[in-house]
């Protein structure tokens, strides 16, 4: 761009920064990423799960089905010991929630970032940025101590809920903490719980246990009793007292891998972009880990972001295009902390009226067929849609499923980051007009007669009911480049 020596520097090598800058890459947009930690994934990760939605996303990247050989399926969620959200009747082909530790996503998303080509910059860390109308400039520590500027067209922090570059851009973070002195650990047990994921808030207590599948645990408690400062010292007899208080036992908790103690935020960035600088993941948003939604949601902020600083840098779009990255993904962040805190504050229910609002409201979702199905729609994701310009078709802004088409499924046709044309006749539209790279059209496989053009991320950009070919090459000019 421009003669930019890096059309986008990425900050973080979580999840998010690693999926961003992999598709960046496989688009064809050369790509830094920059990383303060030595290399090698840590797992010492907090999530666990992910969500129909987000294993929709790794499918169009060709990732979902080596992540569902590691990790374990479950088709259900229980809430407070009487709400259960059956996801099997999910409208998914993942209907349902995949236990996995989050360093075997990362090692996944890392290994396409490295096969596409991102450059990685290790022990790399962003000390200041300034922006212009051209560019950004990035001050960077590397390793040693050496400091030097880097110059890019867009900059993307997905670097944490202490984003040094959200602090750069002078973006506040407000909200606060809703839950003090959570302790994690990692233990083995010497009984098997008797689920695949143990869950349960009894009176003061809360406790969160899963397998990491190398016969380990991890445990994440809560104690309203124990409400002390992170750097409050942590031991083993302390984990057990909360597992027991909250699960009703300690399964034989021994040898502690590692412990901690962190508090829970609820905090949202008034704005995902400032200028050239984007914010993605925790650095965007934090709330609790009810419902685990935290790194789904960081994933799916990438997807939404990727395509289009890729058809912006390649000169496929108006760089108004990334307006609507703000414009789509900040309601969904916003939703999820009303959700996940939502979860919270019932689990954390004391008092005789909370604990009396609690039972008549788990008995109403567990009751209500439509309610309980909208609320596994938006913990999943799957429920979510963006908003439509005024007069465009009523499918504008959804979430297509994994439909069959004729060659094949769909998102095995968005694989590489492209868009998808499915139309009655595929055959009409074999001239893509230069368009081939980033460009897919086939048909349904059900004979269905509307137009659609989907988006990479799998939304629909454009449709309708009926479609001459000078409509279909004006909806593809608009939206394709």
């Amino acid at each position: 761009m421009n003669g930019t020596p890096n059309p986008v520097i990425v900050v973080g090598a979580g999840p998010a920064g690693l999926l961003l800058a992999g598709d960046l890459a496989t688009a064809g947009v050369p790509v830094t990423l920059l990383e303060k930690r030595p290399h090698g994934i840590s797992n010492l990760s907090r999530a666990f799960v992910l969500h129909a939605r987000t294993l929709e996303q790794l499918d169009a990247r060709g990732l979902a089905d080596q992540l569902e050989a590691v990790g374990r399926p479950l088709d259900r969620l229980n809430l407070f010991g009487r709400l259960t959200l059956r996801l099997e009747t999910l409208p998914s082909r993942f209907s349902h929630l995949l236990v996995i530790p989050q360093y075997e996503v990362e090692k996944a998303i890392e290994r396409r970032a490295v096969e596409a080509g991102v450059d990685f910059r290790y022990e790399t860390e962003l000390t200041g940025l300034t922006q212009d109308a051209d560019g950004v400039t990035v001050e960077v520590r590397g390793p040693g101590g050496t400091a030097r500027s880097l110059r890019a067209g867009y900059v993307v922090g997905t670097d944490g809920m202490r984003s040094a570059v959200r602090e750069a851009v002078g973006l506040p973070f407000p909200g606060r903490s809703v839950i003090r002195s959570v302790v994690l650990a990692d233990v083995r047990l010497a009984e098997e719980p008797g689920s695949l994921l143990t869950v349960n808030a009894v009176g003061d207590a809360f406790a969160f246990l899963a397998p990491f599948g190398d016969g380990y645990y991890r445990l994440i408690g809560w104690n309203r009793a124990r409400d002390v400062a992170d750097s409050e010292p942590l031991d083993l007899d302390e984990i057990k007292e909360v597992t027991r208080l909250a699960l009703g036992r300690d399964f034989g908790m021994h040898d502690a891998r590692w412990m901690s103690r962190f508090h829970s935020d609820e905090r949202q960035a008034p704005a995902y972009r400032v200028g050239r600088v984007f914010l993605a993941g925790d650095a965007a948003h934090v709330h609790t880990p009810a419902g685990g939604q935290g790194m789904n949601t960081g994933l799916q902020d990438a997807a939404n972001l990727s395509w289009k600083l890729a058809q912006v840098v390649n000169g496929h779009a108006d760089p108004a295009l990334l307006d609507t990255y703000q414009a789509e993904r900040h309601p969904v962040g916003r939703s999820v902390l009303r959700s996940s805190g939502g979860i919270v504050r019932l689990a954390m229910a004391k008092g005789p009226w909370e604990l009396a609002f609690r039972a008549a409201l788990t008995t109403f979702l567990d009751t209500v067929a439509p309610v309980r199905r909208r609320m596994a729609a938006q913990i999943t994701g799957i429920g979510y849609r963006y908003r439509a310009p005024r007069g465009a078709h009523r499918l504008t802004g959804t979430r297509v499923p994994d439909v069959a088409l004729g060659n094949g499924r769909l998102h095995e046709a968005l694989r590489g980051g492209r868009f998808v044309l499915i139309t009655p006749d595929a055959d009409a539209y074999g001239d893509q007009g230069g368009r081939k790279d980033r460009l897919a059209v086939d048909r349904w496989a059900s004979g269905r007669r509307t137009t659609v053009l989907v988006r990479p991320d799998g939304y629909v950009a454009w449709a309708a009911d009926s479609a001459d070919a000078p409509a279909v090459e004006r909806a593809l000019a608009a939206h394709v480049g």
